[in-house]
């Protein structure tokens, strides 16, 4: 019982990326025709989802205080745009298997990115009293992107299958993904100024800093979705605007791979920081997952045969790496525990 009161009041603001690097992953194997191989990932997004989901409730009723310090945080609080994403992955996958299943879960994720979408930011940056600000931000800032992509993904997937609400649907998708270009904009200005104006460790440059690549490939494969919707009239304005810019995204995030690749090998090897598993390995996953998703359905939506072959090839580095996580996050769960914090023993 201690360990379980352990898990939910250490529960970390970015659980979900867990069901994000999952349910991509599906996405993908379902793209390449592999059913068994993307039904089976599907359940383990599933299960995952509905188990973090009754943690995260627990936390917020036991352990308050704990949640209301990390949306405080600059340096945890956007984590919290993973529950948004999560959802999202997996509303997509599940529109192929059951529709009114993915509605249901993007009408949840858009609520809460509309709630989280004002309310982190405020918490965790305007609302601080410490300063400067700029000296805590990181790779995390950009699941703030990833969350209202995911939310424009799921409403272009949608669009289409639904008999009634297209327009408004088709609406929700646009200007998701119109925000996201903007908040793309702004993460990556100030994100780029904390590089530069503050000393920068090691240590610093931890995984989730994948999700500024990530962010861009969900942006394309938002995009391309957005292209292949009816033909309603917030489309028919948009559509060609919207399709060159998702091109332009894909170029972006495949420069930025070498990058995160050498800042690996500077952060790893140069200086010798050990490699062993934390939860922010999954902020890797699901960029590596999205970016072959990205290729595949960029390529069939704008006849590009040479992006979709590159997304068909990276999607089973994506695989590997998932093995890779998944093996030594259950590893991580039989190793020697670390000392329980007091204030775990009984909820506040």
């Amino acid at each position: 019982m201690v360990r379980v009161r352990e898990a939910i009041a250490t529960l970390p603001p970015g659980a979900f990326a867990f069901v994000m690097a999952t349910g991509i992953v599906s996405i993908g194997m379902a793209q390449q025709d592999l059913p068994t191989l993307s039904l089976a990932l599907l359940v383990v997004a599933g299960v995952a989802w509905l188990l973090l989901m009754v943690l995260l409730v627990l936390r917020v009723c036991w352990y308050r205080d704990r949640v209301v310090a990390d949306l405080h945080d600059p340096r945890l609080a956007f984590g919290y745009f993973t529950l948004i994403a999560g959802t999202d992955v997996l509303a997509v996958r599940l529109t192929e298997e059951h529709l009114d299943t993915g509605v249901a879960l993007l009408a949840f994720a858009t609520s809460v990115w509309l709630v989280l979408g004002y309310a982190v930011p405020w918490a965790a940056v305007l609302s601080r009293a410490r300063r400067p600000v700029l000296s805590e931000a990181n790779g995390t800032w950009f699941i703030w992107v990833v969350a209202g992509q995911s939310v424009a993904t799921a409403a272009a997937s949608i669009e289409p299958l639904v008999p009634v609400g297209q327009a408004e649907v088709a609406v929700l998708a646009v200007a998701a993904w119109s925000v996201g270009i903007v908040l793309y904009g702004a993460c990556a200005v100030l994100v780029a100024l904390r590089l530069m104006l503050y000393p920068l460790s090691p240590s610093d440059l931890d995984p989730p800093y994948w999700v500024s690549m990530g962010a861009m490939a969900i942006t394309v494969v938002a995009g391309a979705k957005i292209v292949e919707m009816t033909s309603t009239p917030i489309v028919l304005a948009t559509g060609g605007l919207i399709a060159g810019l998702a091109v332009l995204c894909w170029a972006w995030a495949t420069w930025l791979i070498p990058v995160l690749v050498a800042v690996g090998v500077w952060r790893h090897w140069v200086h010798r920081i050990p490699l062993r598993y934390e939860a922010s390995w999954w902020s890797i996953v699901f960029p590596l997952g999205m970016y072959a998703v990205a290729g595949m359905y960029l390529g069939r939506a704008d006849a590009l045969p040479i992006v979709e072959q590159i997304g068909a090839v990276w999607l089973w580095l994506a695989v590997a790496a998932w093995l890779c996580a998944a093996s030594l996050m259950v590893r991580s769960w039989f190793g020697p525990r670390e000392r329980v914090d007091a204030r775990v023993a009984s909820p506040s």
